[in-house]
């Protein structure tokens, strides 16, 4: 009864920090995390504590797959350079510059377990960054650096983590660690691809979607299980699986079941990723209880956190200044898109922590000395730049004038997007062979109002986008304020019918349904959504 009065405690406070959040124009996980501590120092609250192994594999792997379902496949590849030397080289560069720095400091830890700690505290959580990005408008190259970049470097810190934690027990050589981070990638990113494949050769073949979204939550733990099993890595399983999933998905899978998919994990997505800011707050008070109760020095963990924070912001600035010098330099056919020195100044700063590193540092061994501190030590990282940078980063934004698409070079975009397949469904229509989508001769009135139905569509589009520039609403904007008006009333005459109990439950729950979907597509195109949001 106790955890279920507290798993819908933080369910409200997590809508209702969602929604103050762009009042205040902050972004939502930098509230949960302040609110979080907030609550943790309030007298007579327990200290709470969650393992590491439940946010590793209990949470991670549905977080990335969330993430790289949505992440599309070309924007990976375009922008593969950057996100490399993100996620791998300037993880081993942190890894190792605040390892050395933390082996300086305690004399008694050993370089392995202090690149053990410096791997903790290097990757970044972009879901800070990401959601300011998003409501600042910064250009879609940068964010999808951020999201590619924070879903591998988990991989790579995890892999150096595991990799020094071996260390420490003997020697290890360079050609190991080597071998060990191969056979970690290779066969983590094989197995998830395998994976991938497998369940979106399954769910194709469920015809219910609730069933297929119902497999979809089994598919994250099914690659990153067996791949931490056999030693490889379970984070790239989990994101090549769900890479291979969002690539296929859209001609593999039903409309139905690409609908409930995407509404179900929006949702699970929302609540696990703030509420584990949520869960970062409110265990400040147990980590700092444990340091104490081993009387080691606070002050000092926390100092050294500081100086640990500083050296990562450092690092991050010099790999982020040589790989934008390297992708504007001079080469036969110039990229117009790269990233220049304003836009590295943006992703210098982006490097937030998130609960990953909280929890990582938690699976520290027992053995290693001074282990209590490195973790309160690796919370510092986590806080200080989640909260310092996090609140900074809109400012660094505005400073440096990095701006994105203007929205209505979006909408633009958006109906030159559905003039194009627009064309290529005109195309089909005028095959003859077009007939044999129908059993029986082929009414040409059909034809006439599906062509008539595609024109008025591409005609929405460019009236969107005539309407961003002030003028007023055309013709089929005009129908869809009056079409949404009469389901109003559509739907009043469905609750009344129902009352009167005039009608069967099947035949009120489809036009209920009916109605749901023609009133959801009329709201996607006026929002904007489909103008790139």
């Amino acid at each position: 009864m106790e955890l279920a009065l507290i798993a819908v405690l933080g369910v409200v406070v997590i809508v209702a920090v969602s929604l103050l959040a762009p009042k205040v124009k902050l972004a939502a996980p930098l509230i949960l995390a302040v609110l979080g501590i907030g609550i943790s120092l309030l007298p007579g609250v327990p200290s709470v504590h969650v393992a590491s192994a439940v946010i590793l594999s209990g949470v991670l792997p549905p977080l990335l797959y969330a993430s790289s379902i949505s992440l599309p496949l070309v924007d990976l590849r375009s922008n593969i350079g950057s996100i490399s030397a993100l996620a791998v080289v300037l993880v081993i560069a942190s890894a190792f510059g605040t390892g050395w720095l933390l082996f300086t400091l305690f004399p008694e830890l050993n370089l392995a377990a202090a690149i053990a700690l410096g791997a903790v505290i290097s990757p970044t959580d972009a879901v800070a960054a990401t959601s300011i990005g998003k409501r600042l408008g910064l250009p879609p190259r940068l964010l999808a650096v951020l999201e590619g970049e924070s879903l591998v470097n988990d991989a790579s810190a995890l892999v150096l983590l595991r990799t020094a934690i071996a260390a420490t027990a003997g020697a290890v050589s360079a050609w190991q660690v080597l071998g060990m981070f191969a056979y970690s990638v290779v066969l983590g990113v094989g197995l998830g691809v395998a994976i991938g494949y497998l369940t979106v050769f399954v769910r194709a073949r469920v015809p219910d979607p609730v069933l297929a979204t119902a497999i979809s939550f089994v598919v994250p733990f099914a690659a990153y299980l067996p791949a931490e099993s056999i030693g490889a890595s379970g984070v790239l399983s989990v994101v090549a699986a769900g890479l291979i999933t969002g690539h296929l998905g859209a001609t593999s899978f039903s409309a139905p079941a690409r609908l409930s998919e995407r509404l179900n994990w929006r949702t699970f997505q929302f609540l696990l990723e703030n509420g584990v800011f949520l869960l970062m707050g409110l265990e400040l008070k147990t980590i700092v209880e444990v340091v104490r109760h081993d009387r080691f020095d606070v002050p000092q963990a926390i100092l050294f956190g500081l100086l640990a924070t500083a050296v990562l912001i450092a690092i991050r600035f010099a790999v982020v200044a040589v790989m934008t010098a390297f992708s504007r330099r001079p080469r036969a056919r110039p990229d117009p898109e790269a990233l220049g020195a304003r836009e590295g100044v943006v992703l210098s700063w982006s490097g937030m922590r998130g609960v990953v590193a909280v929890a990582a540092a938690q699976s520290l061994p027992e053995t290693i000395f001074h282990r209590e501190q490195l973790v309160l030590i690796a919370y510092t990282v986590a806080i200080v730049t989640l909260v310092v940078q996090g609140a900074t980063l809109p400012a660094v934004i505005r400073l440096t004038g990095v701006k994105g698409t203007p929205r209505e070079r979006q909408r633009q975009e958006f109906a030159e997007l559905i003039d194009h397949i627009r064309l290529r469904g005109v195309e089909r229509l005028n095959d003859p062979t077009i007939a044999d989508a129908v059993d029986g001769v082929l009414d040409p009135a059909v034809i006439e109002r599906v062509r008539i139905e595609s024109a008025r569509r591409s005609e929405y589009a460019w009236e969107q986008s005539a309407t961003s520039r002030g003028h007023a609403p055309a013709v089929n904007e005009q129908y869809a304020l009056v079409r949404r008006d009469v389901l109003l009333h559509e739907r009043a005459a469905l609750v009344a019918a129902r009352n009167r109990g005039s009608y069967s439950s099947t035949a009120l729950a489809r036009a209920q349904e009916m109605l749901d979907l023609e009133e959801a597509s009329l709201d996607h195109l006026r929002d904007g959504d489909g103008a790139g949001h």
